[in-house]
């Protein structure tokens, strides 16, 4: 069953040092390079190279990075046919620092991201209706994600949507639709405006949510694992003890390989934790898409647990 990703597409810039720079302070970087990202990338990079049926509807630059971009896309096997090209935009940039324990810091230049419209959603109706799942962030227009929401309950397409970055301008009814609701810890305390410091503050923020109509909330909480919490069930899934060399995009690819492994089982558990193995084998390398590993990769290394 295909999966449609409705999202962004940035350029990641990014720099390593052995520590974070302070205000004011100016630091010689260890390491630098120059690679695709965006959350909407990212996702959809993640479950393609999992072997998923992904189509990619996103806003890429009229720009070297544009096409550098675009030629990512189809070397990664994406369904490229929903790509709009805006005139005279820019690419969607991403300046990302990672200091030497992993942990990054991230600025964002939306770009072309922000001309992804609500009419490119109903454009492409024809390639969606055949979706099992569509696959949502927030760096691109809230009215945009809206729309694909609107879309997608009208067809009975199942919804994953990743309150990323967290906005209280966020819909809660428009959530409230969604069939899977996806936050890290810091967004779910963005968003609910509660502590989400220990496991007994998270599930308090997490109920909240469930409390006000959202369907199925999972957080997922980087070494203390993800958490799936319903009306029916309460499930909390371990991560593997990793080396971290780079988080950046971990939780992408959590959501990517979720996201795969639920269109082909539609087993939720079983989808967690398969996607937060594979988000633990990423984090011990550096950079994000590149950082995500192949189906046969990825079987390699479960068979070494």
């Amino acid at each position: 069953m295909k999966i449609a990703v409705i999202g962004s597409t940035m350029m990641d810039i990014v720099s390593y040092t052995d520590e974070m720079p302070k205000a004011g302070e100016t630091r010689k970087v260890t390491n630098f390079h120059i690679a695709s990202g965006g959350k909407g990338a990212n996702q959809a990079v993640a479950a393609a190279k999992l072997g998923g049926d992904v189509v990619f509807l996103t806003a890429i630059g009229d720009d070297m990075f544009g096409q550098q971009s675009l030629a990512n896309f189809k070397r990664h096997n994406l369904d490229t046919s929903l790509v709009t090209v805006p005139e005279h935009s820019s690419n969607g940039i991403a300046s990302i620092i990672v200091d030497n324990s992993g942990q990054n810091r991230i600025l964002i230049n939306p770009g072309a991201n922000e001309l992804l419209a609500p009419e490119h959603i109903e454009a492409a109706a024809d390639t969606l209706k055949k979706c099992g799942l569509i696959i949502l962030q927030l760096e691109v227009p809230l009215p945009t994600v809206y729309a694909a929401i609107e879309f997608a309950k009208k067809h009975n397409i199942k919804v994953l949507l990743n309150p990323a970055p967290a906005t209280k301008d966020l819909s809660l009814e428009m959530a409230c639709k969604c069939d899977y609701f996806m936050p890290n810890e810091t967004e779910l305390s963005i968003l609910t405006g509660k502590p989400t410091n220990t496991m007994e503050e998270i599930k308090v923020a997490a109920k909240e949510l469930l409390d006000k109509g959202i369907e199925n909330v999972i957080v997922t909480m980087g070494h203390r694992g993800s958490l799936l919490m319903n009306k029916q069930e309460e499930v909390l899934v371990p991560t593997l003890k990793v080396k971290s060399v780079d988080s950046t995009g971990a939780g992408d690819s959590f959501i990517g390989c979720f996201a795969e492994s639920l269109v082909r089982t539609g087993k939720v558990r079983e989808s967690m934790e398969r996607a937060s193995k594979y988000a633990a084998l990423g984090v011990t390398r550096a950079g994000t898409q590149e950082a995500y590993a192949t189906t046969a990769e990825f079987e390699a290394f479960l068979e070494t647990l």
